[in-house]
């Protein structure tokens, strides 16, 4: 995968909270986390705001944003802002960067060509949005959040936050390693934030529960995150190789994978699940054959 010669997309250096005991994310508590709800980054989980509810079971909810419940986004700027994360971490903030840009292009491109599923809400031009990074603690439109959640999308402000070091946590921890794993980090939230902007994140089955809807929500944005791979295949020169790391991140943080057993606890979907859509969105192209609220529970 070369990412370098790609336009950065708007990043805002936050700095360094005061909740992250230095900075650097607490590994072990990040990954006693993730083995109960999943990645935070690559995936989602439950607050309510604004009428958008991204749902979580609540002792999880409870216990990871017991603190919870802004900004104005920058213009195509990787500057340090305010803070001195990205001094620390300067190859991981322009790579967030990048890779922000490139799912910037590929959704102003499919927005234009009205390519998104339909849910009744009038769809206009592509917003894009900012990523933030980080170290330790950050407050947001959703609230204050540290490290510990891991990479995540806030609804509210529709924007991207990401402490720089999650990346050694993916490697180190999860065994998920290599660039196009990390751009998948980034490109999932991308495809939250085109969930919101569509009204995807407002839909429901009938007769399913909370925790069935978040996998209908994690899930097509795993496709959404195959989307933008396959339209960037042949600008980002992304080879089997690379196309390997993303579907090992995808099956390194399916619900089953990280030790739940009891599949009507899943809220981000089996290790299989998570391949075979971010497989469909990489395979077509197409984010409208990413419509997880249209098939039934048997085909997720």
């Amino acid at each position: 995968m070369r990412i370098e010669n790609q336009d950065p997309g708007n990043l805002r250096d936050r700095g360094r909270g005061s909740g992250g005991g230095g900075g650097g994310v607490p590994a072990t508590a990040l990954f006693a986390i993730l083995r109960r709800i999943g990645i935070r980054g690559i995936l989602i989980v439950g607050v309510v705001l604004g009428g958008i509810y991204f749902l979580a079971p609540d002792n999880i909810r409870n216990a990871v944003f017991g603190a919870l419940l802004g900004g104005t986004p920058g213009q195509g700027s990787t500057a340090q802002g305010e803070g001195t994360t990205c001094e620390q971490h300067a190859e991981a903030c322009d790579f967030s960067a990048r890779v922000l840009g490139s799912t910037n292009d590929v959704w102003n491109a499919q927005f234009q060509q009205g390519r998104l599923p339909s849910y009744g809400t009038q769809v206009r031009a592509y917003q894009e949005p900012t990523i933030n990074v980080f170290s330790g603690s950050v407050q947001t439109a959703c609230g204050g959040a540290t490290s510990d959640v891991g990479p995540f999308y806030c609804p509210a402000d529709r924007e991207l936050y990401i402490d720089p070091t999650f990346y050694d946590v993916m490697e180190s921890r999860l065994r998920a390693p290599g660039d196009f794993a990390q751009a998948y980090v980034i490109a999932h939230e991308a495809g939250h934030h085109v969930q919101n902007l569509i009204g995807a994140t407002q839909q429901q089955v009938q007769g399913e529960n909370q925790n069935q809807t978040s996998v209908r929500i994690e899930l097509q944005a795993d496709c959404l995150a195959g989307v933008w791979g396959h339209q960037e295949r042949a600008d980002l020169q992304i080879t089997e190789e690379d196309l390997r790391e993303a579907l090992n991140a995808a099956h390194a943080i399916g619900d089953d994978t990280l030790g739940q057993s009891n599949e009507s606890q899943f809220t981000h979907g089996s290790s299989a699940q998570r391949i075979r859509w971010f497989r469909r969105g990489f395979d077509t192209g197409d984010p409208r054959q990413c419509d997880t609220f249209r098939v039934s529970a048997a085909q997720l």
